[in-house]
């Protein structure tokens, strides 16, 4: 696994700069630029807490998912992976048009999703969030057999990371502990020690903000 040109990255908030970085790691096939089409129709007018256009972020999920991997598959499940859960599209419509393996792929980031749902305590409670990340995170590891499932949700959690900062500050922490907790060991458990590194340094930046005055 290839290491990540994030600094470049950081700065990209545009769809045109979303897609070049994305075809900087990874040819332009045929399967590639249909999902992309798919998911910019599927995305169309939708905007992020910054108000970025929302398809760039699984466009820039989906270039680091190719930086680090190289697998069309999974770049394409990124490309995908919140179509499901934010539209009307379904598993079969995506296993129609992509295969069986990119869609394997999406049904398991989609129960990635359930699984937080249903493990997590809600972001209006005064309980601790540790304890439940802690199971999420057993819960997770133990449901998610395929590692590629993994590898594009650590992508995806780095990204929203990245931009973390369009967010109110207690919404920055909690994500920042569950990121803490949950994703930063996941990456530990498989290998991928960088990775790791910056998911920790981007949660301490908003765990430990008295410290960087």
């Amino acid at each position: 696994m290839n290491t990540i040109d994030i600094e470049n990255v950081i700065g990209i908030n545009d769809v045109e700069g979303a897609i070049a970085h994305l075809y900087k790691h990874i040819p332009p096939s045929n399967a590639i630029q249909n999902a992309l089409a798919f998911s910019q129709q599927a995305h169309h007018n939708q905007f992020r807490k910054s108000g970025e256009a929302y398809i760039v972020h699984p466009v820039l999920v989906a270039s680091i998912v190719a930086n680090i991997t190289g697998d069309e598959a999974m770049v394409i499940a990124a490309l995908l992976h919140d179509v499901v859960e934010d539209t009307h599209i379904g598993i079969d419509e995506i296993a129609r048009d992509y295969g069986d393996d990119v869609a394997h792929l999406v049904e398991g980031l989609t129960k990635i999703d359930t699984i937080r749902d249903a493990q997590l305590i809600p972001s209006n409670s005064d309980e601790k969030l540790v304890v439940s990340a802690l199971s999420f995170r057993k819960m997770l590891v133990a449901s998610i057999e395929d590692v590629r499932v993994l590898v594009v949700k650590l992508c995806d959690r780095l990204h929203n990371m990245l931009t973390l900062g369009a967010l109110a500050p207690a919404k920055q922490h909690r994500i920042a502990e569950e990121t803490l907790v949950v994703y930063a060991p996941i990456a530990s458990r498989l290998g991928i020690s960088y990775l790791k590194n910056l998911l920790e340094d981007l949660s301490f930046q908003y765990l430990f903000t008295e410290e960087k005055q």
